[in-house]
């Protein structure tokens, strides 16, 4: 019996049998398994992807459980990327999975994406020179890459082509930038509609210890999204349109909102936006 075959038979009808054969020769690379990152992994390895390059360099602890995959009381101590690389070859014994328990940085990024059709980001939100530096090198190589947030109960969906839109531009994020600039850009770039603030408690975000909210079902619609962007990208049907198209969906509010963020991070309605939040957040983290 040949295993591959039978155990993604069911995907047959939404892929054909040459669809799921080109799946299972294509690599994934996601950077960060927490939150998002390993519901990516384990929705793209049952999907039938056949090999991934996976990295982050925590461990996984009880304050993981509330919406990480790998995050249990078996698993408290464990490397993420040792957890996660089980669970995946738990689905698919003949996954080939390259691990980077150091996480991503500037050493090793280009063995990260080589040989990789595709690139997730799943990095800690407030880690936003990580995130620059692999969008940067996706976009060198020739490589797509998506991220998602889950922001409040929904996620979003902004994928990056390599000949298309970069991401700092798309954020509007430069090099000069302080930090806080940084985030704010990257917050208003994520939710050009902002559904979440009607419900959720923005005391809680605390950018100096790098925490915030984030529940499970938001997680998963992550992945439902990346997912399917990944089988358009890497089968090539045609369908995803790239930034500066951004998409947002809150099941919370039930409002879908899709559009085109003319200029990105250079259009003058975000660009006030940042003004505000700076001049409203600032004076609170100082």
């Amino acid at each position: 019996m040949d295993l591959y075959k039978e155990s993604f038979k069911r995907n047959l009808g939404l892929l054909d049998e040459a669809e799921q054969e080109r799946l299972k020769n294509c690599r994934v690379a996601i950077a960060g398994l927490g939150g998002v990152g390993g519901i990516h992994l384990v929705t793209l390895a049952r999907i039938g992807v056949g090999a991934f390059n996976i990295a982050d360099n925590d461990t996984f602890e009880a304050v993981n459980f509330n919406r990480q995959y790998g995050a249990s009381v078996n698993t408290i101590g464990r490397k993420k990327t040792d957890v996660m690389a089980d669970i995946a070859r738990s689905i698919n014994p003949e996954a080939k999975i390259e691990l980077f328990s150091e996480g991503i940085n500037t050493s090793n990024i280009d063995r990260f994406l080589e040989g990789v059709d595709f690139a997730v980001d799943a990095i800690d939100f407030f880690a936003i020179d990580a995130r620059r530096l692999l969008f940067r090198k996706a976009r060198e190589k020739g490589i797509y890459a998506a991220t998602s947030g889950p922001i409040g109960f929904g996620a979003t969906l902004q994928v990056f082509s390599p000949e298309g839109m970069g991401f700092d531009e798309y954020f509007g994020i430069t090099d000069g930038m302080e930090y806080i600039e940084k985030m704010i850009a990257f917050s208003v770039g994520l939710t050009p509609s902002p559904l979440h603030l009607k419900y959720m408690d923005l005391k809680r975000v605390d950018l100096k210890a790098g925490t915030g909210p984030s529940i499970a079902s938001a997680c998963a619609l992550c992945a439902n999204l990346v997912a399917t962007a990944a089988v358009d990208i890497l089968l090539k049907r045609g369908e995803t349109k790239p930034v500066p198209h951004y998409f947002q969906f809150d099941p919370y509010r039930q409002v879908y909102k899709k559009g085109r963020l003319w200029m990105g991070g250079s259009n003058p309605l975000q660009r006030l936006k940042r003004w505000f939040l700076l001049k409203k957040i600032k004076p609170l983290i100082e």
